[in-house]
C-alpha cells in the first residue's frame, strides 16, 4: 500500500461507532482514489469514506479500507450566472467551515445550513445534514452534480441536467444523499447564492404561547427554531431574518468603521461569554452535575433555562447559522408531519414528568420545506424535526426509546446521521428503496461499498451487472 497507509483504527466523535479497518488510507486525488478502490473491489474488500464523524450512526464503519478524505478539499470550479447565483464545484473533503470563507471570497454562500459545520461537504450531504426554515431544503436540495468513482473504479458524472431515467441522473439521485451507498463522492456541485447576511434574535420565552401556534412560530422569520428544557416550561426562540443587499452593505461598511469595529468586539465578547461559557464550559460542568447527581436535573435545567438572555446581532450567514458545540452528546432525531409536532412535543413532556427521567440536554425543533430528493427525511411532505439529545457521561436509552416510539408512532422518519433502530422493512413506505437497490445493484452489485448499517436501512444491493 501507499506510504499514506495509518494505523487501522477510527472512533465517530460522539464515541457511539468505532472501526478497525484493514488499512485506512488519505488519497490526494482522484486518480489515487479510482484506483484505491478498484485494488479493494478486485480483492473482495468493502470500501467506506469517511468524513469529520460527525455522525452518531455506524455508517462510516468497515472492516475492509476506509478512506480519509481530507486532502481531497478546496473549490474546482466557479460557473457564475446573471442573477448572482453560481454553480460552485467543490472537492468531497472540504470541511464546512473553510467551505463558508472560500464561497465569500467569490461573493457567494449556501443557501442554508446546520448549526455544526465541522463536518465535510461530502459527509454532511450524503448523512441529510440540514437547517431550519419553511422556504428551504436540506443541504442535499443545493446539489446539482455529483462525481463518484463507483465500484469498479471509474469515476462517473451525474446532475440535475442529465434526462430522467438515465444512468447518469440515476446516480446522481442516489449519490446526493445516499450514506455512500453509490460510491465514493470526490466533488459536488453546489447551488450557490450571492453571500448575504442575518439579523439573529436569541430570546428566552414561555413554552405555552410557542406551542399554542407553532405555524405562526415557523412562519415568523425565514429560519426559526427552538430548544426546550426538558422539566421546564421555558425555551429558547431563534429567528434569523436574512437582510436585503442594500441592508447587508450598510452594515458592512459600518462594522469596517471604528464605532463597527468596537461594537463588533462587543458582539464577539458577547458571543465568547453565550457560547464558551453558557453553551460549553458552563454546559459542560451542569451535565457532569447531573450525572453525578441525577436527581438535581431538574433544578438545573431550570437554572440554564433562567441564564438566556435575550440577544441580538448582525452577521454574515454562516457566522450566524453556525455554532461551536464542544460538550459531546448522544443525540436522535426524526423528521415529523409539521401538523403533528404540537402533539409530538406534548407526548414527550408528558413521558419527562411522568418519569423523571434525568434528560439535561435540551430538546431541538427545526423546520424544512417538502423536497423530491430519494432519501430526504423531507420528502414529499411539510416537516419538522425534533432532535433529543443526552449528554456523552449518561444513559441514553431509556429517553431515546421513548421518544422514539412518540415519533415513529406520529409518522417520523429518522435522520440517517443520528441514532435509531428503524431499518429497511419500517422505512421502505416513506422512500423508493426499490429503486435505491436497482440503482445500487447497477454501479455496485457486489455491495463493495456495503456495510451493517448501509444494508439494515437501505435493504441489500439488487442484482444486476454494473451500468
Amino acid at each position: 500500500m501507499p506510504a499514506n497507509d495509518a494505523a487501522p483504527v477510527w472512533e465517530n466523535w460522539a464515541r457511539t461507532a468505532r472501526a478497525t479497518p484493514a488499512r485506512i488510507a488519505r488519497p490526494r486525488d482522484e486518480p489515487e482514489i479510482a484506483g484505491l478502490v478498484a485494488r479493494a473491489a478486485a480483492s473482495g474488500m468493502r470500501v467506506r469514506a469517511r468524513g469529520a464523524g460527525h455522525s452518531f450512526t455506524p455508517a462510516a464503519v468497515t472492516d475492509g479500507l476506509l478512506l480519509d478524505l481530507d486532502r481531497l478539499a478546496g473549490i474546482e470550479a466557479v460557473e457564475r450566472r446573471h442573477d448572482g447565483t453560481a454553480r460552485v464545484t467543490v472537492r468531497a473533503g472540504t470541511r464546512l467551515y473553510h467551505l463558508h470563507h472560500l464561497l465569500a471570497s467569490h461573493g457567494l454562500a449556501m443557501a442554508n445550513l446546520g448549526d455544526i459545520d465541522r463536518q465535510t461537504i461530502a459527509g454532511a450531504i450524503s448523512t441529510g445534514t440540514h437547517g431550519t426554515g419553511l422556504a428551504f431544503g436540506g443541504l442535499a436540495t443545493q446539489v446539482s452534480g455529483v462525481r463518484v468513482v463507483t465500484a469498479d473504479g471509474t469515476v462517473r458524472a451525474g446532475g440535475v441536467d442529465d434526462p430522467a431515467g438515465s444512468p447518469a441522473r440515476e446516480l446522481f439521485e442516489l449519490a446526493r444523499l445516499g450514506l455512500g451507498s453509490a460510491g465514493v463522492i470526490t466533488a459536488l456541485t453546489l447551488e450557490a447564492v450571492p453571500a448575504f447576511w442575518l439579523r439573529a434574535r436569541e430570546e428566552p420565552a414561555p413554552l405555552r404561547p410557542v406551542l399554542a401556534d407553532l405555524d405562526a412560530f415557523a412562519r415568523s422569520a425565514d429560519h426559526a427554531e427552538f430548544f426546550w428544557f426538558p422539566g421546564t416550561r421555558r425555551a429558547l426562540t431563534i429567528r434569523n431574518e436574512r437582510l436585503s443587499p442594500d441592508d447587508a452593505a450598510r452594515w458592512a461598511t459600518d462594522r469596517s468603521g471604528l464605532k463597527g469595529r468596537l461594537r463588533l468586539v462587543g458582539q464577539e465578547a458577547r458571543g465568547l461569554v453565550d457560547e464558551e461559557l453558557l453553551s460549553n464550559g458552563m454546559f459542560e460542568a451542569i451535565n457532569r452535575l447531573a450525572t453525578a447527581a441525577p436527581g438535581l436535573t431538574a433544578s438545573l435545567n431550570r437554572l440554564s433555562a433562567r441564564a438566556l438572555a435575550p440577544r441580538e446581532h448582525v452577521a454574515p450567514s454562516y457566522e450566524v447559522y453556525c455554532h461551536r458545540r464542544r460538550v459531546r452528546f448522544r443525540e436522535m432525531e426524526y423528521a415529523v408531519p409539521r401538523a403533528d409536532l404540537g402533539d409530538v412535543l406534548r407526548e414527550l413532556d408528558a413521558w419527562l414528568h411522568r418519569t423523571a427521567e434525568p434528560v439535561p440536554f435540551p430538546v431541538e425543533v427545526r423546520f424544512a420545506a417538502p423536497d423530491d430528493v430519494w432519501l430526504s427525511t423531507a420528502r414529499g411532505r411539510d416537516t419538522a424535526y425534533v432532535a433529543v439529545h443526552q449528554y456523552v457521561r449518561m444513559s441514553h436509552r431509556r429517553w431515546f426509546d421513548a421518544a422514539e416510539r412518540i415519533l415513529v408512532a406520529a409518522d417520523g422518519r429518522p435522520h440517517w446521521g443520528k441514532l435509531h433502530t428503524r431499518t429497511a422493512e419500517h422505512l421502505a413506505r416513506h422512500y423508493p428503496l426499490d429503486d435505491v437497490a436497482r440503482v445500487r445493484g447497477a454501479f455496485d452489485p457486489d455491495g463493495v461499498f456495503s456495510n451493517p448499517y448501509v444494508d439494515a436501512v437501505l435493504g441489500q444491493p439488487a442484482g444486476g451487472s454494473r451500468a
